[in-house]
Protein backbone atom coordinates (compact mmCIF):
# COMPACT_ATOMS: atom_id res chain seq x y z
CA UNK A 1 0.00 0.00 0.00
CA UNK A 2 1.84 2.88 -1.16
CA UNK A 3 0.59 6.54 -1.51
CA UNK A 4 3.75 8.39 -2.31
CA UNK A 5 6.60 8.05 -4.88
CA UNK A 6 9.97 10.33 -3.74
CA UNK A 7 11.81 11.91 -6.93
CA UNK A 8 14.18 9.44 -5.97
CA UNK A 9 11.67 6.77 -7.15
CA UNK A 10 11.72 5.36 -3.71
CA UNK A 11 7.85 3.88 -2.81
CA UNK A 12 7.03 6.49 0.89
CA UNK A 13 3.77 5.59 2.54
CA UNK A 14 2.28 8.52 3.78
CA UNK A 15 1.38 9.23 7.76
CA UNK A 16 -2.31 8.65 6.91
CA UNK A 17 -1.78 5.44 4.93
CA UNK A 18 0.19 4.23 7.66
CA UNK A 19 -2.22 5.09 10.30
CA UNK A 20 -5.23 3.37 8.95
CA UNK A 21 -4.01 0.36 7.55
CA UNK A 22 -3.65 -2.31 10.42
CA UNK A 23 -2.66 -5.79 9.06
CA UNK A 24 -3.01 -7.50 5.55
CA UNK A 25 -3.38 -11.10 5.52
CA UNK A 26 -3.07 -13.09 2.62
CA UNK A 27 -6.29 -11.71 0.72
CA UNK A 28 -7.29 -9.30 2.80
CA UNK A 29 -6.79 -5.40 4.42
CA UNK A 30 -7.72 -4.78 7.57
CA UNK A 31 -7.91 -0.96 8.10
CA UNK A 32 -9.29 1.86 10.66
CA UNK A 33 -11.09 4.34 8.15
CA UNK A 34 -10.25 7.87 8.12
CA UNK A 35 -14.10 8.75 7.99
CA UNK A 36 -15.77 6.13 10.59
CA UNK A 37 -19.50 5.35 11.07
CA UNK A 38 -18.52 4.98 14.55
CA UNK A 39 -16.85 7.57 16.70
CA UNK A 40 -13.40 6.25 18.66
CA UNK A 41 -14.76 7.09 21.85
CA UNK A 42 -18.08 5.20 20.97
CA UNK A 43 -15.59 2.20 19.90
CA UNK A 44 -14.23 2.55 16.92
CA UNK A 45 -14.48 1.25 13.37
CA UNK A 46 -12.58 -1.16 11.63
CA UNK A 47 -13.12 -2.44 7.69
CA UNK A 48 -11.98 -5.61 6.22
CA UNK A 49 -11.94 -5.71 2.48
CA UNK A 50 -10.66 -8.78 0.28
CA UNK A 51 -7.67 -7.47 -1.66
CA UNK A 52 -9.88 -8.89 -5.03
CA UNK A 53 -13.00 -7.14 -5.56
CA UNK A 54 -15.95 -9.21 -5.24
CA UNK A 55 -19.04 -8.12 -4.98
CA UNK A 56 -20.84 -10.14 -1.99
CA UNK A 57 -19.78 -12.77 0.47
CA UNK A 58 -21.48 -15.46 -1.59
CA UNK A 59 -18.92 -14.56 -4.00
CA UNK A 60 -15.85 -16.12 -1.53
CA UNK A 61 -14.30 -19.99 -2.32
CA UNK A 62 -14.38 -21.91 0.76
CA UNK A 63 -10.60 -20.83 1.57
CA UNK A 64 -11.02 -17.08 1.41
CA UNK A 65 -14.50 -17.55 3.54
CA UNK A 66 -12.72 -19.10 5.94
CA UNK A 67 -9.68 -16.52 5.81
CA UNK A 68 -12.28 -14.14 6.46
CA UNK A 69 -14.00 -15.80 9.33
CA UNK A 70 -10.85 -16.30 11.13
CA UNK A 71 -9.60 -13.02 10.52
CA UNK A 72 -12.81 -11.41 11.82
CA UNK A 73 -12.71 -13.03 14.69
CA UNK A 74 -8.98 -12.40 15.39
CA UNK A 75 -9.56 -8.74 14.84
CA UNK A 76 -12.55 -8.09 17.13
CA UNK A 77 -10.25 -9.64 19.84
CA UNK A 78 -7.60 -7.64 19.10
CA UNK A 79 -9.61 -4.54 18.79
CA UNK A 80 -11.55 -5.62 22.57
CA UNK A 81 -8.43 -6.10 24.05
CA UNK A 82 -6.08 -2.86 22.47
CA UNK A 83 -9.03 -0.08 22.98
CA UNK A 84 -9.96 -1.15 26.58
CA UNK A 85 -6.11 -0.78 26.82
CA UNK A 86 -6.17 2.80 25.44
CA UNK A 87 -9.17 3.82 27.89
CA UNK A 88 -12.12 2.41 25.76
CA UNK A 89 -14.43 0.30 27.48
CA UNK A 90 -15.47 -2.22 24.67
CA UNK A 91 -18.23 -4.50 26.05
CA UNK A 92 -18.75 -6.19 22.25
CA UNK A 93 -17.90 -5.80 18.45
CA UNK A 94 -20.94 -5.91 16.01
CA UNK A 95 -19.90 -7.62 12.73
CA UNK A 96 -21.44 -6.53 9.61
CA UNK A 97 -21.59 -6.72 5.65
CA UNK A 98 -23.58 -3.93 4.12
CA UNK A 99 -22.95 -2.94 0.93
CA UNK A 100 -26.68 -0.72 1.13
CA UNK A 101 -25.06 2.68 0.33
CA UNK A 102 -23.59 1.11 -3.13
CA UNK A 103 -26.51 -1.14 -4.66
CA UNK A 104 -27.41 2.23 -7.59
CA UNK A 105 -23.69 2.63 -8.31
CA UNK A 106 -22.81 1.44 -11.27
CA UNK A 107 -19.52 -0.79 -9.88
CA UNK A 108 -22.71 -2.06 -7.70
CA UNK A 109 -21.63 -3.59 -3.82
CA UNK A 110 -18.44 -4.52 -2.78
CA UNK A 111 -18.11 -7.18 -0.40
CA UNK A 112 -16.33 -5.63 3.07
CA UNK A 113 -17.01 -6.39 6.65
CA UNK A 114 -17.53 -3.97 9.51
CA UNK A 115 -16.05 -4.22 13.01
CA UNK A 116 -17.77 -1.87 15.05
CA UNK A 117 -16.78 -1.23 18.59
CA UNK A 118 -19.29 -0.74 21.28
CA UNK A 119 -18.20 0.80 24.26
CA UNK A 120 -20.25 0.86 27.15
CA UNK A 121 -19.87 4.71 28.27
CA UNK A 122 -20.58 5.12 24.33
CA UNK A 123 -22.37 8.76 23.86
CA UNK A 124 -23.55 8.29 20.25
CA UNK A 125 -24.10 4.83 19.85
CA UNK A 126 -25.24 4.10 22.81
CA UNK A 127 -24.14 0.83 24.14
CA UNK A 128 -27.14 -2.08 24.24
CA UNK A 129 -29.03 -0.35 20.97
CA UNK A 130 -28.83 -1.20 17.72
CA UNK A 131 -26.42 0.97 15.67
CA UNK A 132 -27.74 3.82 13.79
CA UNK A 133 -26.29 4.60 10.20
CA UNK A 134 -28.37 7.62 8.49
CA UNK A 135 -26.85 7.41 4.82
CA UNK A 136 -23.46 9.28 4.33
CA UNK A 137 -24.43 11.28 1.52
CA UNK A 138 -27.91 12.40 3.14
CA UNK A 139 -26.65 13.17 6.25
CA UNK A 140 -23.28 13.89 6.13
CA UNK A 141 -23.57 16.18 9.11
CA UNK A 142 -24.31 13.10 11.38
CA UNK A 143 -21.03 11.83 10.72
CA UNK A 144 -18.67 15.35 10.53
CA UNK A 145 -17.62 14.92 14.15
CA UNK A 146 -16.53 11.25 14.31
CA UNK A 147 -13.23 10.94 15.55
CA UNK A 148 -10.84 7.81 13.81
CA UNK A 149 -8.74 5.53 15.64
CA UNK A 150 -5.64 7.07 16.88
CA UNK A 151 -2.38 5.72 15.42
CA UNK A 152 -1.75 4.31 18.92
CA UNK A 153 -4.99 2.58 18.59
CA UNK A 154 -4.16 1.24 15.56
CA UNK A 155 -0.42 0.20 16.81
CA UNK A 156 -1.85 -1.47 19.58
CA UNK A 157 -4.98 -3.49 18.46
CA UNK A 158 -2.14 -4.66 14.83
CA UNK A 159 0.50 -5.55 17.95
CA UNK A 160 -2.76 -7.73 19.64
CA UNK A 161 -3.29 -9.32 16.02
CA UNK A 162 0.12 -10.99 16.22
CA UNK A 163 -0.30 -11.75 19.84
CA UNK A 164 -3.32 -13.93 19.04
CA UNK A 165 -2.33 -15.51 15.85
CA UNK A 166 0.62 -16.67 17.70
CA UNK A 167 -1.92 -18.63 19.72
CA UNK A 168 -2.60 -22.14 18.93
CA UNK A 169 -6.38 -21.11 18.72
CA UNK A 170 -5.88 -19.63 15.28
CA UNK A 171 -2.87 -21.79 13.58
CA UNK A 172 -3.31 -21.96 10.19
CA UNK A 173 -3.67 -25.76 10.51
CA UNK A 174 -6.22 -25.87 13.29
CA UNK A 175 -8.42 -23.57 10.66
CA UNK A 176 -7.20 -25.56 7.67
CA UNK A 177 -5.58 -22.98 5.60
Amino acid sequence: MVDKVEASGMQVPTTKRRMSLIFESKSFLVEAPPHPLIDRDDGGHITITPGKRVGTIQELDPDHAIELMRLMIVVGEAMTIGMNKNGVDIGRINYQDNGNWSVFKPEGPYQHVHLYGRARSAKIQKYGQACYFPHRDEHPEFYASLKPLTENDVEEIRSQIHVLLAHNKYSNLLWGI
